[in-house]
């Protein structure tokens, strides 16, 4: 369905037609643990990989088999794995690339989640990640011989900082390294596209905007399929199972995704459930929808902002005033994301703040469609040092505003009803 549009795309890829037994035209829920076989050669020959089929519910399910086919559309990739949160992604392409000895190049401004896999597992194990400041002199700087990864987001979290992915998609290339892009802020491939600009392998958590909804957790990983898995910095791919093959031999165009599947599905089992996967679908039938009404409502929050007399500072990649600016208008499409943050007086007043809102939620998750809140210095990234924090661009009195569906003459009303109250001004 190449030829399709983004907009066609989220409703229809992954289900080219209505299911052929029942003749549903939505993805239906197969909620099954197992499978039946017509024979025992059928049985080895899907064991064995030589013919398609689905062996057990841990690795294969339909319902999720559609979802990660549409968002692996939606991304422009070859091949992807579902799983059944966010950090399991991130766990997964982790383990996938590291060895003892090995170090990943990383944004000093990465999800505090993504850090804490590092720290409790990949440290103690012997690889080890590299923070640096998300510009391509300084990843350039920092990749060495050891290197098996960079990682970025397309919109960090909650600096709202916009690398050049592009950029750094050609120094990591240069020096034999694939490019990993946390693309969650992304909204599903409709305000960046990270592969397009030279990304290897692109991770979600469905459970933001992907869903919409706030109603189910939910990760996935999305391959490429453009990077030489063969060379002798990435062993795990041309090491032979004890049937004889390699992850290069049975992925195909996208030989990461096999691995991502071997590791993440069939041996840590963080398996997406078809309800989830179900719910997955429905958010991104409306995908570009709503994430187009957010961001428009987003930007217009952020330049009312900007003029009041409450706040020191917002944070927003669709203000000139945000370092990322520029870089934002060449790297994202359909405006600068859904989340905005801003700076109270101090932690205090931002505390006062949050206690204040009605209407907006206070709630830790972004992507709703309900429009949410909260302080990450005390939530979110309370388990980073207080040098992390800072790094990652989080400060004691700021404040987190994903931004959902509803008026923004309603969300204008609550905010300002929220800051009045904190007499300041």
């Amino acid at each position: 369905m190449s030829d399709y549009d983004f907009d066609t795309l989220q409703l229809h890829a992954g289900q080219e037609s209505a299911d052929p037994s029942t003749k549903a035209r939505a993805v239906p829920i197969y909620a099954t643990s197992s499978f039946t076989f017509d024979d025992a050669e059928t049985a080895a020959d899907v064991f064995s990989g030589k013919q398609k089929g689905n062996q057990y519910g841990r690795m294969h399910n339909p319902t999720v088999q559609a979802f990660t086919d549409r968002l692996v559309a939606l991304e422009g990739g070859k091949g992807g794995v579902a799983l059944s949160s966010g950090q399991a992604a991130t766990t997964t392409i982790l383990f996938a690339l590291a060895r003892p000895g090995t170090n990943f190049v990383v944004s000093k401004e990465l999800f505090g989640g993504t850090f804490a896999v590092a720290r409790k597992l990949l440290e103690p194990w012997g690889s080890k990640f590299i923070a640096v400041e998300p510009q391509p002199e300084a990843v350039a700087a920092a990749i060495d011989e050891n290197t098996v990864g960079v990682w970025l987001e397309s919109i960090a979290n909650p600096s709202c900082s916009v690398p050049d992915i592009a950029a750094i998609a050609e120094i990591a290339h240069a020096q034999g390294v694939p490019l990993i892009v946390d693309n969650t802020w992304g909204c599903g491939g409709y305000i960046c596209q990270p592969i397009t600009l030279g990304a290897d392998i692109v991770m979600h958590s469905a459970t933001k905007w992907i869903g919409g909804h706030g109603t189910f957790i939910g990760g996935a990983v999305i391959d490429a399929g453009s990077f030489e898995w063969g060379a002798e910095r990435f062993p795990a791919f041309h090491q032979k199972d004890p049937r004889g093959k390699t992850y290069l031999d049975k992925g195909g165009d996208a030989p990461f995704s096999a691995r991502a599947y071997d590791l993440g599905l069939f041996t840590m089992g963080m398996t997406l459930s078809p309800h989830s996967a179900f719910l997955a679908l429905q958010g991104l039938e409306t995908l570009s929808l709503r994430v187009q009404r957010s961001c428009d409502s987003a930007l217009e929050l952020a330049q009312w902002l900007e003029k009041h007399p409450a706040i020191k500072r917002v944070i927003y990649p669709g203000l000139t005033s945000h370092s990322s600016h520029m870089v934002a208008k060449h790297t994202l499409q359909h405006g600068f994301g859904a989340v905005l943050s801003f700076e109270t007086h101090d932690l205090e007043t931002a505390k006062a703040f949050l206690d204040n809102v009605k209407l907006v939620s206070h709630l830790a998750n972004i992507g709703d469609a309900k429009t949410v809140v909260i302080n990450p210095w005390t939530t979110t990234h309370a388990s980073l040092s207080e040098e992390a924090k800072r790094g990652a661009g989080v400060s004691p009195e700021l404040i987190r505003l994903s931004v959902g569906l509803e008026s923004v003459k309603d969300l204008k009303a609550d905010i300002a009803q929220a800051l009045t109250a904190l007499k300041v001004v």
